[in-house]
C-alpha cells in the first residue's frame, strides 16, 4: 500500500453493489475500507425487502446476457464460499402479449444466446401454473435459469466474506463527500477524513449525495412491495411457483414464498417516467393505502392469494433517465468509480459488478460487456 494512505480503495457503500465489491477486492487481496452509513443487510435501501429476482431472458436488453452468465456462478461461487443459500432457482415466467417489447427482447434473447427455456401456451400455463389467471392470448416464456435470491442475506454474506478475506468495514459511518485530486481521493466521513488513492461509489439512492456529477445524474425513487398469504401455501412454494413478470393487461412482478413466508408482489413504474430531484433521506417511508392498492389486482390474476397484503414495505434505488446504469470510471475523475443508478433492476447482477470493479481498480479493464453501461454515455 502506497505510504500515507488509509487502503488503497475505498468503497463507498456497502450494499447490493458495494458488499460484492469489497467481497471481491479483498478476494483479489487488495487493501479496500467499505464505508456504510447503516450495516450491510439493512432494510432501507435497494437490497430491502428480504428477496429478488433472478433471470436470464432479460427484457431489458440481450447485451445483459452474458454479464448475467457471469452473475450466476458468482452467486454460486459466494454460497459455497459461506456454506449458505441465497439463490433459489424456481424457473421464471414472462408473460406478455406477443407484441409487447418485453416479449420481443425475451425471444432475442433465448435465441441469440441459446438459453434453456420453453414458450408456453396460455392453455399450458393454466394447466401447468394454475395459480395465475386472468390470461388472454399472452406468449409466456419459461426461462429455466430464473429463481429468486434472498437479498439482505446476499449483501450480509459479502460483507462477511470481505472482512474474512481482509477487507476493513466501518458501519454507521456517513460519507458526506469524494473528493478526488491528482494524487488520491479524499473521503470525508462523519468519522474524520480517509485518504485512498481510488474510491468506488456505491451509494445506491444517496449515491449524488457523495459527488455532484451523479448528484445530477441520478434520481432517488420511493418504491413499494407488498407481501400475500397464500389460501394453500404449498401452492406458492418455490417447487411449485415460479417467479413471473407479467406485462400488458398487468405490470408487476411475483415471488414466491421461500422460506416458510408470504407471496411477494412488486408493482412496476415504467423507466422514465416519475423521475424527479429529491433527496433520498426525504423518501417517506409511511405506507397509505394507495401505495398498496394496486395490488388488490391479485384478486383478478392471482385468486390463490388473500386479497390483503399481510406486509407492506417501502425501499429506495437510484434511477437514471435511460434505465441502465453507471458503471466505470466517472467523466470527471480516473480515480472515482460508479456503481450506480441501477434503476430496479441490479440485484442480480451484484456480484460480477463486483468483480468488474475490482477488476477495472485492478487491471485497468475488464472483458466483460459493459460499453452499454459507460457513465460517459450521459451527459
Amino acid at each position: 500500500m502506497h505510504t500515507g494512505l488509509d487502503a488503497e480503495v475505498a468503497v463507498v457503500g456497502v450494499g447490493t453493489m458495494g458488499s460484492m465489491a469489497l467481497w471481491r477486492l479483498a478476494k483479489a487481496g487488495v487493501a479496500v475500507i467499505g464505508l456504510e452509513r447503516y450495516a450491510p443487510g439493512h432494510d432501507r435501501g435497494a437490497a430491502g425487502g428480504d428477496t429478488r429476482i433472478f433471470r436470464t431472458a432479460y427484457h431489458e436488453g440481450a447485451d445483459y446476457v452474458p454479464l448475467l452468465r457471469r452473475a450466476y456462478d458468482l452467486w454460486r461461487a459466494l454460497e459455497a464460499e459461506a456454506g449458505r443459500e441465497i439463490l433459489t432457482i424456481t424457473g421464471g415466467l414472462m408473460i406478455a402479449p406477443p407484441d409487447h417489447p418485453s416479449t420481443l427482447t425475451v425471444l432475442e434473447c433465448v435465441r441469440r444466446f441459446g438459453l434453456a427455456h420453453e414458450i408456453l401456451s396460455t392453455a399450458e400455463l393454466a394447466e401447468r401454473y394454475p395459480q395465475h389467471a386472468g390470461l388472454t392470448n399472452e406468449t409466456v416464456v419459461l426461462d429455466r435459469y430464473a429463481g429468486v435470491l434472498r437479498s439482505n442475506v446476499a449483501t450480509l454474506t459479502a460483507a462477511e466474506r470481505a472482512v474474512a478475506a481482509g477487507a476493513t468495514l466501518r458501519t454507521y459511518t456517513r460519507v458526506t463527500e469524494v473528493v478526488p485530486d491528482a494524487h488520491g481521493v479524499t473521503v470525508r466521513t462523519s468519522d474524520g477524513d480517509l485518504r485512498v488513492a481510488k474510491a468506488i461509489v456505491a451509494g445506491g439512492p444517496w449515491s449524488g449525495q457523495l459527488d455532484p456529477w451523479l448528484d445530477k445524474r441520478i434520481y432517488p425513487r420511493r418504491l413499494v412491495s407488498a407481501w400475500f398469504l397464500p389460501r394453500e401455501p404449498a401452492e406458492f412454494g418455490p417447487d411449485r411457483f415460479p417467479i413471473a413478470l407479467r406485462r400488458g393487461a398487468v405490470d408487476t412482478s411475483v415471488l414466491p414464498a421461500v422460506d416458510g413466508g408470504f407471496v411477494k408482489v412488486n408493482g412496476y413504474t415504467p423507466q422514465g417516467e416519475d423521475l424527479h430531484r429529491q433527496d433520498a433521506d426525504s423518501i417517506d417511508y409511511t405506507v397509505e393505502a394507495s401505495d398498496y392498492q394496486p395490488h388488490r389486482l391479485v384478486t383478478r390474476f392471482l385468486p390463490g392469494l388473500f386479497p390483503e397484503p399481510v406486509r407492506v414495505g417501502v425501499y429506495r434505488d437510484g434511477y437514471t433517465a435511460d434505465g441502465q446504469s453507471l458503471v466505470g470510471w466517472l467523466p470527471t475523475s480516473d480515480r472515482v468509480l460508479s456503481l450506480s443508478g441501477f434503476s430496479g433492476h441490479g440485484f442480480k447482477l451484484a456480484p460480477v459488478f463486483g468483480e468488474i470493479a475490482a477488476a477495472l481498480v485492478t487491471e485497468g479493464r475488464t472483458d466483460l460487456p459493459i460499453g452499454h453501461l459507460d457513465p460517459g454515455r450521459v451527459q
